[in-house]
């Protein structure tokens, strides 16, 4: 039996049952930001709340999830799912006023790049507001209401009577969902459990874990929902608290395994500060230089951190001003001769010439683009340096906001989010470490919280990047990359191995750093580069292009079909006595059901409520939805589009009939969003072409650097000798070298009918598209044989290993995780059975998909299909 929760639900999970619970409601999709996608693991812990909170005593539970990984959108998802559920008031506490700031703005500022809901939020037909409250006493029983506080703020206004203040009282009155961020910090009585320390804690009013009981308790529907991504697992008090209400453990390293962070790398080096300084501004901007090229937008920004004293922070900061005034390109050649250091020489290699590098580093590291989070005596207003000093912070990523480096002590801790921080720049050499009862090196205070600013700037930067993932790593499998340097973090410190050893160790332990990672070389054979089919050979891959033509019929649309109903709601009500039994509070409201043509709850009505939504802009229409569509008019007045639809108005007759002009638009809108979802459902915009293209052979497939958690030789010894593997080791799982090895006991046979055989791994080398939406797919294998015989075809087949995890519940591939996969091989191989690409009169090529996946269980029913593809 599972200790945690957590554990419990990673079993359930496992086994499938959570599935249906992961189904994201309309609620939420409908209702957060586009821009944010929810990930499999956010869906995870949506699911596993879902699932978790039909039980009985679930009030209370808590999402241990890494720094990063989006717990502010969580929340978002959350305040959507329970107003569904009827609660209108939600408390979100913190300790860090820098936090409430953030979060107030992601949760209720529409102008916030980080802002999380929808441009219109809408439920039930109606759009909702988000109302930011001071007590609930204030609040709107029709829309979302938030008080954001600090817990000390919270705990002091629940023990001292004033104005504008939440008190104990008001909260018996409502039923709260309490939201706490950096929940660890919400266990001190419990961390401190002693007769003394209780006694004691009892008596201070401002304990925040006795503040948070208080508000719990207030009310017996309220919810506690906590969050954070420190759980201290070692303390059995904490444990005892919350093994049964940890819903989800994604910690720091699942986080990084998942490809959702940065990665990280320690530069060590043997030099003074000032020239660490100069590495990580030369890093930095060859960084945003390797972005331009790419056409990405990139500002990176270095943090340069003092150990304890302001007065070092300043001073660090004179030194750096006075070596970005003074840099010359001598001080570039010296720092090219000196360097040992791979990345660094990999940066200064880029330039040919080193005058323009030194004067984008003065341009773009200047006194105007650097930033101090430490206060100064002559600092005149306080508040405001200290407010503009947070708002700098927090938009590090906006293209108006400027700075490149920043100079701090220990200012920058919890509630900072980042994501272009990609170096910080120990200007220290001091360290706190100890030996522990074992004679080993144990890290201090220190390097621990060294180690967890390091976590705040592993969050990754998206980019966009030949159809892959823009929020995860793209080149693990291809280190040598020169995009790779946007996804990682580099800590510079001096080559001290006691503190290096310590630091290593500590991230290690947080997740950030694997113990036994390592590099290897996915090359080429040299004999196989030597052959004609490398120099002269082609691969034919098609593309991803957007779809044409009118992609919506509009007359089977369900709206066509079915009156979508929309209530309109009387406004009355009444006073009812408690304890009078003949009032049964019914309002006695009679109402009828009236079809109404859209048409006839007015033109402009209509255009009023369609210029609510860009989705119904006429560029947006015509470009993906109807292509045939000639204005907007045309789209509101003509009977194939908006012109014959109904709408059940249900509501009082008197209302019904002479309907305001504000339930109008509401009703035209509830018909519109109805619209829009459907569109969107049956509408790909995207579609892979039919059109494969050739591109050389030795263009596509090159040597490529992998980064590995084991340590293996990939079969060298096995393959030396195998002239039809192309590469020299096979770095896959075990079901593809399983695979390799099938098919060796094929070669002969294929032997019989071609030559110029070559099986080819495809680590990130090249993509198709599906033919029916675009979606991208990358085939583990395509193994090449020519024909013998007759006009000299070339064969190109894609072939993809699979092992029993990916099988669905019925044990088959076609119903488990990738069956789109097979989907897709099953049209390349229908699209493709007869057909010949002709490049040239000499050359020829047939391209074929073998569905089946491989798996040592079906292995000789893969045999067959493959030799029936070929013979």
């Amino acid at each position: 039996m599972a200790d945690f929760l957590y554990e419990e639900l990673d079993v359930v999970s496992k086994m499938g049952f959570l599935d249906d619970f992961k189904s994201i409601p309309n609620v939420i999709v409908e209702n957060l930001n586009p821009k944010f996608q929810i990930r499999p693991y956010q869906a995870e812990a949506f699911g596993r709340y879902f699932y978790q909170s039909k039980k009985a005593d679930s009030k209370h539970l808590l999402f241990n999830m890494a720094t990063g990984s989006g717990k502010t959108l969580l929340m978002a998802g959350l305040i959507l799912h329970l107003y569904s559920l009827g609660y209108r008031n939600f408390l979100f506490f913190v300790n860090s006023t820098n936090i409430i700031s953030k979060t107030k703005d992601n949760f209720t500022s529409s102008n916030s790049s980080k802002y999380l809901f929808n441009d219109k939020i809408q439920f039930e037909g109606r759009t909702i507001s988000i109302n930011d409250v001071e007590s609930f006493d204030e609040a709107d029983s029709r829309n979302i209401n938030i008080k954001f506080t600090t817990i000390q703020k919270l705990g002091s206004d629940l023990t001292t009577q004033k104005e504008n203040c939440i008190t104990l009282e008001d909260l018996k009155n409502h039923k709260i969902v309490l939201l706490g961020d950096e929940a660890h910090h919400n266990s001190t009585k419990t961390k401190k459990k002693s007769d003394e320390a209780d006694a004691l804690i009892e008596d201070t009013t401002a304990s925040w874990e006795n503040t948070v009981e208080k508000v719990f308790g207030s009310n017996p529907d309220n919810i506690l929902l906590e969050f954070t991504a420190t759980l201290d697992f070692l303390d059995r008090n904490v444990m005892d608290k919350y093994k049964s209400k940890i819903l989800y453990k994604y910690d720091l390293k699942a986080f990084r395994t998942d490809g959702y962070s940065k990665d990280v790398n320690i530069l060590q080096s043997d030099c003074d500060k000032s020239y660490r300084m100069l590495q990580a501004v030369i890093l930095s901007q060859y960084r945003q230089d390797i972005a331009t090229k790419h056409k990405i937008n990139l500002k990176p920004v270095i943090l340069f951190k003092a150990h304890k004293s302001i007065a070092e922070s300043l001073e660090n900061q004179v030194e750096f001003s006075r070596l970005i005034s003074n840099l010359n390109i001598t001080q570039i050649k010296k720092l090219k001769e000196v360097t040992n250091i791979e990345v660094i020489q990999k940066a200064l290699d880029f330039y040919t010439d080193y005058n323009i590098l030194v004067s984008k580093i003065k341009a773009n590291f200047g006194v105007e683009r650097v930033l101090t989070t430490n206060e100064t005596k002559g600092d005149q207003d306080k508040y405001k340096n200290e407010t503009n000093i947070q708002k700098l912070l927090n938009t590090l990523e906006y293209k108006d906001n400027q700075i490149r480096a920043i100079f701090t002590v220990n200012k920058l801790n919890e509630g900072w989010d980042v994501l272009n921080l990609f170096d910080i720049v120990r200007l220290y050499t001091s360290r706190d470490g100890d030996m522990d009862k074992n004679g080993e090196y144990k890290a201090g205070k220190t390097t621990i919280s060294e180690a967890q600013l390091i976590g705040r700037g592993a969050r990754y930067n998206p980019f966009n990047c030949d159809e892959l993932d823009k929020f995860k790593r793209k080149f693990d499998s291809n280190l040598n990359h020169e995009l790779r340097i946007l996804e990682e973090l580099y800590y510079h410190s001096y080559n001290e191995p006691r503190y290096i050893s310590e630091i290593r160790s500590t991230l290690i332990k947080q997740g950030l750093l694997d113990e036994k990672v390592t590099t290897k070389t996915l090359k080429l054979k040299e004999s196989f580069k030597k052959t004609n089919f490398y120099k002269l050979g082609y691969i034919l891959s098609n593309s991803k292009v957007q779809k044409e033509g009118d992609y919506v019929d509009f007359e089977n649309l369900s709206v066509k079909n079915k009156n979508i109903e929309y209530t309109v709601n009387s406004g009355k009500g009444k006073s009812t006595k408690v304890f009078d039994e003949k009032d049964s509070g019914d309002l006695n409201i009679k109402r009828i059901i009236k079809p109404v043509n859209l048409k006839d709850l007015g033109i402009s009505r209509i255009k009023k409520a369609l210029q609510k939504d860009n989705f119904y802009s006429f560029s947006n229409l015509k470009e993906k939805y109807l292509v045939t569509l000639k204005s907007i008019n045309n789209f509101t007045k003509l009977s194939e589009y908006l012109g014959n639809i109904e709408i059940n108005l249900n509501g009082p007759k008197v209302l019904v009939d002479k309907l305001p002009v504000k339930e109008a638009i509401k009703a035209i809108e509830k018909v519109l969003e109805a619209i829009k979802t459907e569109c969107k459902s049956k509408v790909q915009e995207f579609e892979g072409t039919k059109e494969f293209k050739p591109k050389r052979i030795n263009e596509v497939f090159f040597d490529q650097i992998l980064k590995m958690i084991e340590s293996t030789d990939g079969d060298k010894n096995y393959l030396a000798d195998k002239e039809w593997y192309a590469f020299e080791s096979n770095f896959g799982t075990s079901e593809e070298l399983a695979m390799v090895r099938a098919i060796e006991t094929l070669i002969k046979t294929f032997e019989q009918k071609y030559e110029d055989i070559y099986l080819l791994r495809n680590e990130r080398h090249f993509r198709l598209y599906r033919f029916s939406n675009g979606e991208g797919f990358e085939p583990d294998f395509v193994l090449f044989m020519k024909q013998k015989v007759g006009h000299p075809v070339v064969y190109q087949i894609f072939l993809e290993p699979k092992g029993n995890q990916f099988r669905g519940e019925d044990g088959t591939f076609e119903t488990g995780k990738e069956a789109h996969k097979i989907a897709f091989l099953n049209e390349l191989k229908k699209e493709f059975k007869d057909k010949i690409i002709k490049l040239s009169v000499i050359k020829s090529y047939k391209i074929i998909g073998v569905p089946m996946f491989y798996n040592e269980k079906d292995e000789n029913k893969f045999k067959e299909e493959l030799q029936e593809a070929l013979f």
